[in-house]
């Protein structure tokens, strides 16, 4: 069973410009690393992406799978695997937090099993960095803007 991994990061902007970056989903090859295409395959009645089809690729992990979404306005979105070939299983949440002070913490909680074998502690380097990195992504993209 894989363990999740987590992590926060504050950044100084409202809720919705954060969400909305989050879910412009064909731009996080600029900003989120190993992630070289996404495709929106379904959306939400409201716009945003229901179901997109990933390509990645990061040290030996290379993978096209399928994430599917849900939305809570601009306070969470979750999702899951819904295909894969490398990774087994994925689950993921960001959670943005209003700090009342003009910032956001925003949470990024990950849960990944892959099927190919990996040292537990190796697994868990991978995923805080991928955590970590996504954070810090997100967090140059909502500035740059």
């Amino acid at each position: 069973m894989a363990d999740r991994t987590n992590g926060e990061i504050t950044i100084e902007a409202d809720k919705a410009k954060i969400m909305n970056v989050i879910a412009d989903l064909p731009l996080y090859p600029q900003w989120s690393e190993g992630v070289e295409s996404v495709e929106v395959l379904d959306e939400t009645p409201d716009g945003r992406p229901d179901r997109a089809r990933f390509k990645f690729s990061s040290g030996p992990i290379k993978d096209t799978y399928i994430l599917k979404y849900s939305w809570h306005g601009d306070d969470s979105v979750d999702w899951t695997l819904e295909e894969g070939g490398v990774i087994k299983q994925q689950d993921g949440t960001y959670t943005l937090t209003d700090d009342g002070n003009g910032s956001v913490t925003v949470a990024y909680d990950l849960l990944v099993e892959l099927s190919v074998p990996m040292i537990g502690m190796i697994r868990k380097k991978a995923e805080k960095m991928i955590v970590k990195t996504a954070l810090q992504g997100l967090k140059a993209r909502v500035d740059s803007l």
